[in-house]
């Protein structure tokens, strides 16, 4: 293993958002990034974190990311939602989305969550077959429901 996973750190942002960047062209969603490097400081290192982060950093340079936050679920108590796993392209396939996901899977049972929680996208078989592999459940028969802001508004101001 020729990269480190480690704690993110602040001034890792810029890659971070990056990565987001590049996760969000592969999942063929280019313009879907509202959030800045500066949304990323403030939300990840302020007085009450919105998420914690894992990086894979290969020659001083950040190569993948794992972002997630707690969450509470009425079944099954402490949860983690793991939001992204990313591994830049040019670095896939050597060993650094498998140390990350480890990383994430060992802070939940560290502090004892009861249950690590993520999506994946349908056609990404190769991120699919590789969650099975590890224990995952995939949960075909459930769909995930969202409401952006424009239509936040809309219901709020016509109810």
């Amino acid at each position: 293993m020729d990269f480190i996973i480690r704690k993110g750190v602040e001034n890792d942002m810029e890659s971070v958002f990056d990565l987001i960047t590049e996760l969000a062209v592969f999942e063929k969603e280019p313009d879907a990034v509202e959030i800045t490097v500066e949304d990323l400081k403030k939300d990840g290192f302020s007085e009450n974190p919105k998420f914690k982060i894992f990086v894979a950093e290969q020659e001083n340079k950040i190569i993948g990311i794992a972002l997630f936050y707690e969450r509470y679920s009425t079944w099954k108590g402490r949860s983690i939602h793991l939001e992204d796993l990313i591994v830049t392209k040019s670095k896939q396939k050597i060993g650094a989305g498998k140390a990350l996901y480890t990383a994430v899977l060992k802070y939940a049972y560290d502090n004892n969550f009861n249950r690590v929680a993520w999506e994946v996208i349908d056609w990404n078989t190769n991120a699919v077959e590789f969650y099975k592999s590890t224990g995952a459940t995939y949960l075909n028969d459930w769909s995930v429901v969202q409401m952006n802001k424009e239509n936040l508004s809309k219901f709020i101001q016509n109810n």
